[in-house]
């Protein structure tokens, strides 16, 4: 314990964190403009919602409260079915940072 002391306050984990958990939480978009019910056909709106990757985001990213949330997850996927969506965004490498087919093969020798 004495080392504890001579260090003087302990550097906890959460301290070192700079900007994280400061500040109000987002406010839910769709509440905001007081729409009851998510559209599936806007598009726009559900672009927003969805990464370059083509996931959905989730509710800490968007803001968006759980009620919205399920609504614009059920959106995108009515979207995707009726290709109004991608399911994969076009510009999306397949290299990225993973193992590749490449390293795959090379251990199979």
């Amino acid at each position: 314990m004495a080392g504890r002391a001579a260090r003087g306050k302990q550097s906890r984990r959460r301290d070192r964190k700079t900007g994280a958990g400061t500040g109000r939480r987002k406010s839910c978009p769709y509440c905001r403009d007081k729409v009851d019910q998510v559209d599936y056909k806007d598009i726009t709106s559900l672009k927003r919602f969805v990464s370059e990757k083509g996931k959905i985001r989730s509710r800490r990213i968007t803001g968006a409260c759980r009620r919205h949330q399920v609504q614009i997850a059920r959106s995108v996927k009515r979207a995707r079915e009726l290709a109004l969506l991608p399911y994969v965004n076009e510009g999306a490498t397949e290299g990225g940072g993973g193992r590749g087919r490449r390293d795959r093969d090379r251990d199979r020798d």
